[in-house]
């Protein structure tokens, strides 16, 4: 055998984001780009800022020295200090550089974490739906994945995670605004689950952490609050990126930040900057860290998106879709028509339309709609969804 047992078992069971891209490479080919709608793939739609066009003609025309050598592992510390005085802003507490590891993307952040924090056998806890990726990094660093439905609104269902906590628990990943529901957890159920912790850590006498995955944190509507996860977790640990709310997906720059307020902060630094090393990224993108150091807090395409999100929902719902209306990020989860979603997606690639199952976020029976797409592309797709739904009986 070429590859390692477990690899070849893995990519039967990787990605449907990407095998349904795939198909939609296929149909293109034979349809033609026009009559193919693919929703599939969480790719912005949207040019990074004018400003990081800006300082990238800068820095090119007037070039540091030096700039393309190795630097600290946790990166450069006056990125470090941008994003710890914009947390800071953003918390009230004192979030240093200190506090601060750039990573090569979230995922490169969510490796890192794992990598430091869990021994073989340790549980994380993830709540479905979730980004099918948890599970394979989760895996890499010897850890077991422990799967806990959300409720029917895809909150996080307290309840059923008390009973999931055991003694083998070390940490719970949350991700807010979700990828695939485009929910956001407000303040109240973070701090229910902070009460939770509390009381299961002292009766367990160990740290359970909160790593929360936020790239789309900043990607939201309606005026809706995405709550700091410090200032309602005390042992939380956050791990971003820039490839959404700043369009830069091809660039890995991310980072982790240590909630200041934990007694183990400085333990945790060290544990992340050698497991940036080791794990082979070494340190995150030089160049990347120059030009997102002045962009904290910035975002590209919200209200678009959010037109988009309002054409396609009032659309399905018009056409009978259960549909629970996202608050941020650019995914919508509605429910299948049918038990089978896989069943469902593959019917819908009759119509031209390309989903992802629910399945493939561990939660059978919907589906997730990618509407990081051109607006035309919806309008155009709004008479196949139809066609669609009268097939299934909505309407």
């Amino acid at each position: 055998m070429a590859i390692a047992k477990k690899v070849k078992e893995n990519l039967n069971k990787s990605s449907w984001i990407r095998k349904m891209f795939e198909e939609g490479e296929r149909m293109r080919k034979e349809l033609g780009p026009e009559r193919v709608f693919d929703f599939t793939l969480g790719n912005p739609a949207f040019e990074p800022p004018e400003l990081f066009k800006e300082n990238l003609r800068k820095i090119a025309e007037h070039p540091i020295p030096g700039m393309h050598k190795y630097m600290s592992n946790a990166g450069y510390p006056e990125t470090r200090k941008a994003i710890g005085d914009y947390l800071s802003k953003q918390t009230g507490l004192k979030v240093t550089e200190n506090h601060v590891v750039m990573t090569c993307g979230a995922g490169g952040a969510l490796n890192v974490v794992l990598k430091t924090i869990l021994d073989p056998g340790d549980e994380v806890i993830v709540i479905a739906p979730y980004f099918v990726e948890y599970g394979f990094y989760v895996d890499n660093h010897q850890g077991k994945l422990v799967v806990v439905d959300s409720k029917e609104d895809f909150q996080i269902d307290i309840q059923a995670l008390d009973r999931a906590i055991s003694q083998r628990t070390k940490a719970i990943i949350i991700n807010s605004p979700n990828n695939p529901t485009g929910v956001i957890y407000p303040r109240e159920i973070l701090q229910e689950l902070n009460e939770l912790l509390e009381r299961r850590c002292k009766e367990l006498g160990k740290t359970i952490y909160v790593i929360s995955d936020e790239p789309y944190a900043k990607l939201v509507y309606d005026g809706v609050e995405v709550p700091p996860v410090f200032n309602c977790i005390k042992n939380s640990i956050l791990v971003t990126s820039h490839s959404k709310d700043l369009a830069l997906p091809g660039e890995r720059i991310g980072y982790i930040a240590i909630n200041p307020l934990m007694e183990e902060d400085e333990e945790l630094f060290a544990g992340f900057v050698f497991a940036n090393r080791i794990l082979g990224f070494v340190n995150a993108p030089a160049l990347m860290q120059r030009l997102i150091a002045p962009l904290q807090g910035l975002a590209a395409g919200v209200e678009e998106y959010c037109k988009r999100r309002d054409l396609l929902v009032d659309h399905l719902q018009s056409i009978g879709f259960k549909v629970v209306k996202p608050q941020g990020a650019f995914y919508i989860f509605p429910q299948s028509p049918i038990a089978d979603d896989v069943e469902f997606i593959q019917r819908a690639t009759k119509y031209g339309i390309l989903l992802v199952p629910g399945s493939g976020f561990g939660r059978p029976g919907y589906f997730r709609i990618s509407y990081c797409v051109d607006e035309d592309v919806i309008r155009r797709s709004l008479p196949a969804f139809t066609e669609l739904a009268k097939e299934f009986g909505l309407c």
